[in-house]
């Protein structure tokens, strides 16, 4: 069949055949799910709150007690979005003095904005008090009622006033070691990975521009994961 009638009937008939193709091509986008361009994260929320009865009961006796040098009271819980090392926005808290949580929202917000990894952020009463398993787990966290590492004085996280973030790739060294097996290989500090807190980095420009001090810049012993409002 030729002409105008011949045209019309083929079109239809293309139609149909076609369809199942572009049907089974729409489902293997579905199954492939989204595109492999990251997305831009959700905004930054934090909220900043009075601890509750309950984290109050949950943190004593292994992270606060009667003789810490801040009461209860004098605490927040701040709830962070974070980047986390998969690349997917997650969220953490930490425990922090009053007096220092604008300073902590506005860190956490420049590295979530520059997409800075962080591995997990968990108060440090869900390790038991611990800041070795703490560390064990890569786990940045704030508040904890203890001495200063080799000291009988109040280190400046009893106080609320001190941060340690990734400390896995950012290890506490002394003489050249760290009690961590998994932070060996972080004791070079060159070259830059993922994670880790350098001079000029994001890590460390957040920090500085809220006027906090970096263990990193100790002589002698250095602590890289350590950031303190207090100078200690």
């Amino acid at each position: 069949m030729t002409g105008a009638g011949a045209s019309s009937n083929v079109r239809p008939m293309r139609a149909r055949l076609l369809a199942p193709a572009l049907a089974g091509a729409a489902l293997a986008l579905l199954a492939a799910g989204p595109a492999t361009a990251a997305a831009p994260p959700p905004p930054f929320r934090p909220v900043v709150r009075a601890l509750t009865a309950a984290e109050g009961a949950d943190m004593t006796p292994s992270v606060w007690r009667r003789g810490c040098p801040v009461a209860q009271e004098g605490l927040r819980h701040v709830s962070l979005p974070y980047i986390g090392f998969g690349g997917r926005p997650r969220r953490g808290a930490l425990v922090v003095s009053a007096s220092v949580a604008d300073d902590v929202v506005a860190v956490f917000r420049a590295l979530y904005r520059a997409r800075f990894p962080i591995r997990r952020m968990r108060p440090i009463q869900h390790y038991g008090g611990s800041d070795f398993r703490s560390i064990e787990a890569d786990n940045t966290s704030a508040f904890n009622c203890r001495p200063a590492t080799g000291s009988s004085s109040w280190s400046q996280h009893a106080y609320g006033l001190a941060i340690d973030v990734n400390p896995i790739e950012n290890p506490y060294v002394s003489g050249g070691r760290t009690s961590h097996r998994a932070s060996v290989p972080f004791l070079d500090r060159s070259p830059y990975r993922r994670g880790m807190a350098v001079e000029g980095g994001v890590l460390v420009r957040a920090f500085d521009a809220q006027g906090w001090s970096w263990g990193g810049r100790w002589s002698g012993i250095t602590d890289h994961q350590h950031f303190s409002a207090g100078g200690g």
